[in-house]
């Protein structure tokens, strides 16, 4: 197997600067607007229950690093711009990155969880992708140029047979540059390397750095059952990987599906009441879909497109309704209900010519054991679609929950925090 890692450090805060200063460049000349100077962190404001999920190169000097409590990072450097996520953002930059690259292989590995550590690295199986897009090399390059209007500039590249040879020969490439390892030479290539690759686990880190095992080639050279007495079952797999074997499978990703369905409105219609009928009658068909294949939407978007015979000059012609869930769901009603109430805040400005609802997002519904004796099981899940209803009608900033953070703080304030209930949507018009 041939795999190739595609790996961009830090693209979270490399796509934060894209969004605000239309450039992913540290030093932007760009009319978008102004990057800050100084330390930056990305994950919200100090005061704020989360943690680091990005710094800048003058913000880790100062010790801060990724997955710390904000807190922890304004005392590690009090004079930096703490900047809040935008998930949703993230989430579509490395979906369309996805999509890029399933034009050249459909055997592709990745997360789109902005909080997942491996948030950046995206893995492509490239068997036999020779006689479509020519060798490695090129195929490389292609991608690279693919990927880079998503990912905020091109990605390091590294190509090997294993998984783990191929994310540290990514690791090692340079921003945009290619590390190919010959196949069988997986060993090889990883004995230079700093034994610490080899796992996460901070005890087992410290255990090699005592026993003098420096390089991975060192820990090649042990036998496996020493490992093992040593290491336990983590000693098994660290050897398997010092010697180039592969210790984790590699399992394809399935892509989250859409669905859409547009109905012509004939004669335009500008009563919301209209609208409605015609988006019920759409979100039923898509709900039942969505539940002949087990699957559950997660966002759902609504196109309208306007008639503009009688409006005013300026009026786009086209308006457009996004939200996200606060479930995946597969439930017409909620569906309708949830796009409906955006839709009152922001009423079309003309007579409405054609719907269309777009649902995204879907994957294999979870299931739920639900409790044998206690009525009204589900009362937790309707609570959270009624606050996001609510959310819309009077504002996302006047409607929160509170989550238990530390129930063990020693301050009553310290052991909760507010969350915003809204989920995660956003209208817009053009």
């Amino acid at each position: 197997m041939r795999l190739l890692h595609c790996y961009r450090p830090h693209l979270l805060l490399d796509l934060a600067r894209e969004r605000r200063t239309g450039s992913a460049s540290p030093n932007p000349a760009s009319p978008f607007g102004s990057w800050p100077a100084g330390p930056i962190v990305l994950g919200g404001q100090p005061w704020v229950a989360g943690t680091v999920l990005d710094a800048n190169p003058a913000a880790r000097q100062l010790g801060v690093r990724r997955g710390i409590p904000l807190g922890s990072a304004h005392r590690l450097a009090p004079e930096a711009t703490f900047l809040d996520p935008e998930p949703e953002a993230d989430r579509a930059a490395i979906e369309a990155a996805f999509e890029v690259l399933a034009t050249f292989s459909p055997a592709i590995v990745g997360s789109a969880d902005p909080t997942d550590q491996a948030f950046g690295l995206l893995e492509v199986q490239i068997d036999g992708l020779e006689l479509l897009w020519g060798p490695e090399p090129i195929l490389v390059e292609r991608i690279g140029v693919a990927l880079a209007p998503a990912l905020a500039g091109r990605p390091r590249s590294g190509i090997a047979g294993t998984r783990f040879a191929a994310m540290v020969a990514a690791a090692a490439a340079e921003p945009g540059a290619l590390v190919s390892v010959s196949p069988g030479e997986e060993a090889g290539f990883l004995a230079p390397m700093p034994a610490l690759l080899l796992t996460q686990d901070a005890e087992i880190r410290g255990r090699l750095r005592r026993f003098g095992l420096r390089r991975i080639g060192q820990v090649a050279e042990l036998a496996g059952s020493a490992l093992v007495a040593r290491f336990g079952m983590e000693g098994a797999r660290i050897g398997a990987r010092a010697r180039g074997e592969e210790t984790d499978p590699f399992r394809p990703r399935r892509a989250p599906e859409r669905v859409a369905l547009a109905l012509s409105i004939e004669p335009p219609v500008a009563e919301l009441e209209a609208v409605r009928f015609v988006l019920h009658r759409i979100a039923t068909t898509l709900a039942a879909n969505l539940v002949a294949r087990g699957l559950a939407a997660a966002r759902g978007q609504v196109r309208l497109e306007l008639d503009l015979a009688f409006a005013r000059a300026g009026t786009p012609g086209e308006a457009v309704v996004e939200t996200r869930f606060p479930e995946p769901t597969a439930d017409a009603e909620a569906i309708e209900r949830l796009l409906l109430a955006r839709l009152e805040r922001t009423p079309p400005s003309a007579p409405v010519s054609r719907l269309e609802l777009e649902l995204t997002g879907a994957e294999p519904a979870e299931g739920q054991q639900l409790p044998l004796f206690i009525p009204q099981a589900l009362r937790g899940a309707r609570l959270r679609w009624q606050l996001a209803r609510l959310a819309l009608t009077y504002g996302e900033d006047r409607i929160r929950s509170v989550i238990v953070t530390d129930p063990e703080a020693p301050l009553p304030e310290q052991r909760w925090a507010w969350r915003a209930v809204a989920p995660g949507s956003s209208g817009t018009v053009r």
